[in-house]
């Protein structure tokens, strides 16, 4: 009988992903710190952060020679990218009043980041902000920075000049916003325990994605995979419940969101799109170390990560 894997393709992209992340996955929480000063928002930064590295791993089959300094190539991936994205959003027609930019900060920054990259606000151009973010937060020299930014020293030097110099008093934080009763019922079910009453508040066509690792897309996916595992545990993935776990929600940075907890600490922060009364798709932040803990600690709650997928498998 043959022992040939019926998808050698798949094979071999799972064993080079894992090979990539020896090298580069203990560059994230760097990573996700610089994403997150350019964006200004915990959730853009998670999701700028998977597709940067999403775009270094295609970027390495192509490339002659590895790159000699892997953390400062994967900035300039996440540059690259950054900058793309702000030059896109400037050649889409304005509609009500313009381009949106980055949401600003509405709390303080942990103190490391705010002594060092000090007050980087929407008011900064794009290659204003993400210079003095390699330069001061990142103690990058005037060299690294251009070839991070693509650019010249010269036009580093002044960009720093101009965005060192633009002080403004960040916004005010923005008023908890009304939950939506779908959001309250959803609660109760998932406190209840009761996997038929959460599945009759999702869409037909509801998803629940963890960024960067897996989506369940349809509500009886979502049901039997991730809500089921949840509430009941599964123990032949290794997850057995000590506690019920609960349901809270609460309001951050203007929007209402889950945390789910476990005992006496936060598991996963879950965002939520709904499509008028019914729920169109959860995002879980349970493999988002940095966002999960910006997040908890800004609502000042007790938590714990669980890093950005399952262990390998001996």
């Amino acid at each position: 009988m043959s022992t040939e894997s019926p998808d050698p393709l798949g094979d071999a992209v799972k064993a080079s992903w894992r090979r990539f992340l020896d090298t580069y996955e203990p560059l994230r929480p760097d990573l996700y710190r610089y994403c997150r000063q350019l964006t200004r928002s915990p959730w853009d930064a998670e999701d700028m952060a998977q597709e940067t590295m999403a775009r270094a791993f295609a970027s390495l089959g192509i490339m002659a020679e590895p790159p000699r300094s892997p953390r400062a190539w994967l900035f300039r991936v996440a540059s690259n990218l950054w900058l793309n994205r702000m030059r896109q959003a400037r050649e889409v027609p304005a509609t009500g009043g313009g381009v949106d930019v980055p949401e600003p900060a509405t709390r303080a920054e942990p103190r490391a980041t705010r002594e060092a990259a000090g007050t980087l606000l929407s008011q900064l151009s794009p290659q204003e902000r993400a210079a003095v973010v390699l330069k001061d937060a990142f103690g990058m020299s005037l060299e690294e920075t251009a070839e991070a930014l693509s650019t010249t020293t010269g036009a580093i030097k002044a960009a720093l000049h101009r965005g060192r110099s633009k002080l403004v008093t960040p916004e005010p934080e923005a008023p908890a916003p009304v939950a939506p009763a779908v959001l309250n019922a959803f609660c109760d079910a998932f406190n209840a325990r009761d996997l038929d009453r959460l599945t009759a508040l999702l869409l037909d066509t509801a998803t629940l994605e963890y960024p960067g690792f897996k989506i369940e897309s349809g509500a009886q996916a979502v049901r039997d995979g991730s809500l089921q595992g949840t509430l009941f545990g599964c123990p032949e993935g290794g997850y057995v419940l000590v506690d019920p776990p609960r349901c809270e929600l609460r309001a951050h940075r203007g929007e209402s969101l889950f945390l789910w907890w476990s005992g006496d600490e936060v598991h996963a922060v879950v965002r939520v799109e709904l499509d008028g009364d019914r729920i169109a798709r959860l995002r879980n932040y349970f493999h988002a170390p940095e966002a999960l803990t910006e997040v908890c600690r800004e609502l000042d709650v007790p938590f714990r990560t669980h890093g950005y997928g399952p262990a390998a498998s001996p």
